[in-house]
């Protein structure tokens, strides 16, 4: 397994498909809820959106059709500079045993 460079909690901007930053309403970033490092994949909080059908249980007593976010592949992820609000990669920088993930762009840290 690759370590990846997103993690939970992160805000991230979204790069390809329907929910991609340069359509219009769609260029604020979006915060990772979930990171599934086995098949790389992320939950992000009101991207790709699906409907499921539950059938009434405990937890949903009505059931019905529910809105929920589906997993997206890693690669359709961009970390958000923390300087700029645009897409950025990182760089990773090594401070004694800490571990600092740096934003390309600006060289600023992501927290």
């Amino acid at each position: 397994m690759s370590k990846l460079h997103i993690k939970k909690g992160d805000m991230v901007l979204v790069l390809t498909g329907r929910n991609n930053y340069k359509r219009p309403g769609q260029n604020t970033p979006h915060k990772v809820l979930k990171v599934n490092v086995d098949k790389q994949t992320a939950i992000v909080e009101g991207v790709n959106m699906v409907s499921k059908c539950m059938k009434p249980s405990a937890k949903y007593p009505q059931g019905g059709i529910i809105k929920q976010e589906a997993p997206i592949h890693i690669s359709n992820l961009s970390l958000v500079d923390p300087e700029s609000g645009k897409p950025t990669r990182v760089s990773i920088k090594h401070e004694g045993k800490n571990v600092i993930r740096v934003a390309k762009k600006s060289g600023k840290e992501i927290k």
